[in-house]
């Protein structure tokens, strides 16, 4: 039995959603005519209130066409230094929109309000400084195992980026697993920013597929950006019936995930080759093996099991619950770190 932990994108489309993808009325979507785009792109904006949304074939391409809706070329970007925009994404806020990124010492991929208050506080009059245009956060964190940001602290956020005529965008590539363990509602954040990435592909199952979520106007700029970066597709029906399968289907089932990510973390926190195992959240485990041994001894030891995971750098290792991870799977990986 291979069991890969590596990441929660690993997921196959399940017999439900094949169905519905090889159902799927599809037109061209280039000319705004692909019926089932347009009704994936209108359920989500309905569900979090939000006035449009834009299908897009990468959560990268989706948040990287955020910032550059909200940027200028010489313009400072505020982001936690874990974020994915910034550590995962090429380079790309640099790259396409000229974007410098400040980062912010924060914990586990989060910072806090008095945080971007002081690294925003004296800029926006000097010269020297790139102009402060956009704050990025991450909900949950990648490389912070998970976590999920608290509301009330993302409130008083926006009221720091209110007061300085910053924008502010979410990526929310596993924004539904922070709304599933903190029961949270999508209206809630849809209240808050000015734009949203949703990602269909990792905990939500589906093959392919992220959505920017915002204003009209915001959408009508990044529809014209995801023709400049390559991401207009045609019959691209196929691919949203499947994200639209999934939000109907696979959103409660998220604690699932987030119940045996919690197994598999109390096993690790057992187990003599543990050093640290990261807070659990969510679906994501991050731990650290202890100095006397090295982590890809113990990686080649696990996928000798049929086990795969995935390093994080920094001596950090990272296990991932998802739909394909079953029950038997997970008795399995228990046995495995018991008898490792």
């Amino acid at each position: 039995m291979q069991i890969n932990l590596i990441s929660d994108t690993v997921t196959k489309p399940t017999k439900g959603m094949l169905k519905a993808m090889m159902n799927a009325e599809v037109g061209d979507d280039v000319f705004k005519s692909d019926p089932t785009v347009n009704k994936l792109q209108s359920k989500i904006a309905e569900m979090f209130g939000m006035e449009d949304a834009l299908f897009f074939p990468s959560g990268t391409m989706a948040n990287q066409t955020g910032i550059k809706i909200h940027t200028h070329p010489g313009d400072k970007m505020f982001c936690d230094k874990w974020a994915h925009v910034y550590n995962f994404e090429g380079g790309g806020a640099a790259f396409n929109s000229g974007v410098t990124s400040h980062l912010i010492d924060g914990e586990r991929g989060t910072f806090t309000a008095n945080q971007l208050q002081e690294a925003v506080s004296g800029g926006r009059s000097d010269i020297h400084v790139p102009y402060s245009r956009l704050v990025a956060i991450e909900n949950t964190t990648n490389k912070g195992g998970g976590a999920c940001w608290d509301y009330e602290e993302i409130l008083k956020i926006k009221k720091i980026c209110s007061n300085n005529k910053l924008a502010l965008h979410l990526d929310g590539a596993r924004l539904f697993n922070a709304l599933v363990a903190k029961k949270e509602s999508p209206e809630q954040y849809g209240k808050v920013f000015d734009t949203i990435s949703i990602c269909l592909s990792k905990g939500l199952g589906a093959p392919i597929g992220s959505l920017l979520l915002g204003t009209k106007s915001h959408i009508e700029q990044a529809l014209r950006v995801r023709k400049l970066f390559g991401g207009a597709m045609r019959q691209s029906g196929y691919l949203a019936a499947a994200g639209i399968y999934a939000l109907d289907n696979h959103i409660d089932r998220l604690a699932i995930d987030h119940t045996r990510a919690q197994i598999i973390g109390v096993t690790l926190n057992n187990c003599p080759l543990i050093k640290h195992v990261e807070p659990i959240e969510t679906n994501i485990i991050i731990f650290n093996v202890i100095d006397e041994i090295n982590e890809n001894d113990f990686i080649s030891r696990m996928n000798d099991a049929g086990i795969e995971l995935i390093s994080m750098g920094q001596g950090k290792l990272r296990m991932v619950t998802h739909l394909d991870f079953t029950e038997e799977m997970l008795e399995s990986v228990v046995l495995t770190i018991e008898n490792i």
